[in-house]
């Protein structure tokens, strides 16, 4: 499930989804408790916390920029450096100064600096920008710090094309050999990088970022993935937390093929929720009858594409067949401001037989750019997830064996959606994580926003993890999209904000909807 955050009016920059690729199979909740790490610093690692950061002007107005040094591998920290893109905005003020607010937009694989030049920085309120350095680092392998690569763009074009839902021997090996061929291109390209790049590790490196940013806890926004994130560090350091809000909440005792099926369910509600609001106006492009039929329709409409893509005004020839389509209307689930997007495009695709509007979705969906280059978010995505769980299928035949099962969750994107979890089966490199509870006992209060019909994140979830957390703290969005903060609920943004400004955290349990 490549799957990550879309780039709409509404959301500017929101928050990045997640590929999830775990475990085969096994129980829903993990028996292992991430152990926290010695409070004391090894005397190894000295070096890398008592670093002072080199501020410069980094092009965009207002912010400054730095490299920061992290051990390779933390269990040699006398070996290799890598360098780490770091970025801030300094509090604009009136009022005290509350220290730095680190952001995470998830994925794994979304540049945390991006989304904070393009939108934290400037589009948080301003009462918080005011007492705090907006602070962002691009996390190990992921844009600006020692990027992943693995294929090139005509190779990537390549890859998003193939059939996701093969109907025969030949139509499974060649989806087989799209993921083999994409971990060979890691591995031939990325070799020292990809058996260092997990969440654990990144956690890691917040933590000696808080220090060269002078600050004694760290408080933090992560948002999707980054709610993993942000929870690895809370498990690790739980002494070290500040004020940590965890948006859009990842439960991390879930064996992944548990949490690839979860992720099915979550896309179906949201489709159901999308044609709910179409089939009432006139002009809905999968009929006007009911939810049910709406999701027929679309099925439909993937299947023939499947037999014969369509063209799409493409410079490079693409034209639009299921994978690209179903990447597209995916893209839109992520939030309802895309919804009259996705009606066009859809309209556009069914009566004209033009798929333009559906690929551009797509190419939103992989950050593909004009020129037919791709950012490296589908790189690291794979690499980040692949290494902190094992393969949530190891053979075609598991797939096939499951596929009622995710059928079941999603009569719409099941199918799929079950196949794309293959992909770590052939990874060049054995995970090194596991599923586990994140209890961070000690750790002062985190808030867990959960968004009930939230596509990427299912908003059980966010009750796990508020529930794992020692100190969790759990806020509910009752409505669409992936994500809460900044997206219309003046009940969610001001319990954040008063929890940001104050340390007041929202009683647990509190609930919120739109408006």
């Amino acid at each position: 499930m490549r799957i990550r955050g879309l780039r709409t009016p509404a959301t500017v920059f929101l928050a990045a989804g997640l590929l999830i690729s775990g475990c085969s199979a096994g129980s829903s909740t993990a028996d292992a408790s991430m152990a926290a790490l010695p409070r004391a610093t090894p005397e190894k690692l000295s070096p890398y916390y008592g670093q002072k950061l080199n501020w410069r002007e980094c092009g965009v107005p207002g912010f400054e920029c730095s490299t920061m040094k992290a051990p390779l591998d933390y269990a040699k920290p006398d070996g290799p450096d890598i360098k780490l893109a770091v970025s801030r905005k300094k509090a604009t003020g009136p009022g005290k100064r509350l220290g730095s607010l680190l952001v995470n937009p998830g994925g794994p694989g979304g540049s945390a600096i991006g989304y904070l030049q393009s939108y934290a920085a400037l589009g948080y309120p301003e009462e918080i920008r005011a007492q705090y350095d907006m602070a962002a680092v691009d996390p190990r392998g992921v844009a600006r710090s020692e990027p992943v690569t693995c294929l090139n763009g005509k190779q990537m074009d390549a890859y998003t094309q193939t059939d996701i839902t093969p109907d025969d021997q030949a139509e499974t090996a060649e989806l087989s050999d799209s993921f083999k061929n994409f971990a060979k291109g890691c591995e031939k390209h990325s070799a020292e990088m990809l058996p260092h790049v997990s969440t654990v590790e990144t956690a890691r490196d917040m933590d000696i970022l808080r220090a060269a940013l002078g600050d004694e806890k760290l408080s933090y926004v992560g948002a999707s993935y980054g709610t993993f994130l942000g929870a690895t560090y809370a498990g690790l350091y739980p002494d070290r937390v500040g004020r940590l809000v965890l948006d859009g909440a990842m439960d991390p005792s879930l064996p992944a093929r548990r949490m690839n099926r979860d992720q099915t369910e979550g896309f179906e509600t949201a489709f159901q929720s999308f044609a709910k609001d179409c089939v009432g106006r006139s002009d809905c492009p999968l009929g006007t009858e009911s939810e049910e039929d709406a999701g027929k329709r679309l099925k439909s409409l993937f299947g023939d594409l499947d037999r014969t893509p369509i063209p799409a005004g493409d410079s490079d020839g693409r034209k639009l067949g299921e994978a690209l389509a179903t990447t597209g209307v995916i893209a839109a689930m992520y939030d309802e401001a895309a919804w009259p997007q996705l009606r066009t495009a859809l309209t556009a695709a069914i009566k004209e037989k033009d798929g333009a509007g559906l690929l551009a979705l797509s190419d939103s969906y992989y950050e593909r750019d004009g020129d037919g280059t791709y950012a490296n978010l589908m790189f690291a995505n794979a690499a980040v997830n692949c290494l902190d769980l094992p393969p949530a299928f190891n053979t075609a035949a598991e797939v096939k064996k499951s596929l009622p099962d995710f059928e079941k969750a999603s009569p719409v994107f099941g199918e799929g959606l079950a196949w794309a979890s293959l992909n770590c089966a052939y990874w060049p490199v054995k995970a090194t994580g596991e599923s586990h509870r994140i209890e961070a006992e000690g750790a002062a209060p985190i808030v867990v926003v959960g968004t009930t019909r939230d596509p990427a994140t299912p908003y059980r979830w966010a009750e796990s993890l508020a529930d794992q957390l020692s100190s969790g703290k759990l806020l509910t969005y009752e409505g669409d999209g992936h994500t809460a903060y900044g997206r219309g609920s003046k009940c969610v943004d001001s319990a954040i904000n008063e929890y940001l400004l104050k340390g007041k955290a929202p009683e647990d349990g509190k609930r919120c909807s739109q408006g």
